[in-house]
């Protein structure tokens, strides 16, 4: 009697899936070109030997992360500003594993290396020119990082959209959500800390960058700042797990096929709002002037690990 309503729950899923701001993001990845975001045109032999091979470990992800994250700051190459935050959010849920923090170790442990790996795969990909294999919400990411004409903010969030938006649900997916389900959205949930304080921490260092060319942030960007920070937090977790939900129980291919849809959708739309959203453009000109005149890539990384040094 028991065995349907795991079904009927996930089909409630389903219904949940879909909301007008995930509909609207649909409508922009549909009009987003994302042929634009071209590779480079030679993989990098030193990036492609630290990102080959699968991570083995929390411990081997958190690592192989930061020295990934040391090379391309040293290129100037700006796909480093989210691994400044990636690893770490990684180096902060391996410490919090340690000390107890979750009520499934193991499952975490094999949560956090799948989920790097996600983020491994698509980079490796994208350096190789292997663009069939790349996702989308990432092919943008990583390609307005290499085109290097957006604003330091922008590439942090296009790149949290990209891995919790689109990687985090097949991630679920892969390591399993059962047995002892409820325990396992607990700690799920938990993450949620975590990447709140290091959000905050990220926004008030990069804040700290473009403070000195501009006299107030929040009155130039409005709610830019918070409004890319969305695509990255709680909701977009809860939908991870959502989602997760429906591939695990549903097993009626179209079911399966439009939620992997809405899922790649959603975060390409949020990807393609990321990349352009509505600035002035005399606000956008000086902000760039800022980065460009006030603040070199290693500053503004040293800036954000600045500000996530206290994060625990």
């Amino acid at each position: 009697m028991t065995a349907p309503l795991p079904t009927v729950s996930a089909y409630g899923d389903v219904a949940r899936l879909l909301d007008a701001r995930r509909i609207r993001g649909m409508v922009r990845a549909l009009r987003h070109d994302v042929e634009q975001y071209e590779p480079p045109d030679t993989p990098d032999e030193g990036l492609v030997a630290v990102a080959q091979g699968a991570f083995g470990s929390v411990e081997d992800a958190a690592e192989r992360l930061r020295r990934l994250e040391t090379l391309l700051r040293d290129r100037d190459d700006r796909r480093a500003v989210f691994l400044t935050i990636y690893t770490r959010m990684t180096e902060r849920i391996r410490a919090r594993i340690e000390r107890g923090g979750f009520a499934d170790a193991e499952w975490m442990r094999a949560y956090t290396a799948a989920f790097a790996n996600y983020y491994r795969r698509a980079f490796l990909a994208f350096e190789r020119g292997e663009l069939g294999a790349v996702p989308d919400p990432w092919r943008i990411a990583f390609g307005t990082a290499i085109r290097d004409d957006a604003l330091v903010m922008q590439d942090a969030f296009l790149g949290i959209n990209a891995h919790i938006n689109y990687d985090l649900a097949l991630t679920l997916r892969d390591v399993g959500i059962d047995p002892d389900r409820a325990a396992k959205r607990a700690d799920h949930r938990a993450v949620n800390e975590v990447l709140s304080r290091l959000v905050d921490a990220q926004q008030t260092a990069l804040a700290g960058v473009y403070a000195a060319g501009v006299a107030d942030v929040d009155d130039a960007l409005g709610r830019l700042d918070e409004r890319l920070s969305l695509l990255g937090l709680r909701e977009g977790r809860e939908q991870a797990w959502r989602v997760a939900v429906v591939l695990t129980d549903v097993g009626f291919p179209p079911v399966v096929s439009l939620a992997r849809w809405v899922l790649r959708a959603t975060a390409t739309g949020g990807a393609a709002f990321g990349r352009g959203p509505p600035l002035d453009p005399d606000v956008l000109a000086e902000l760039r002037r800022v980065e460009r005149e006030g603040a070199d890539l290693s500053d503004v990384l040293d800036r954000l690990d600045d500000g996530l040094a206290g994060v625990a």
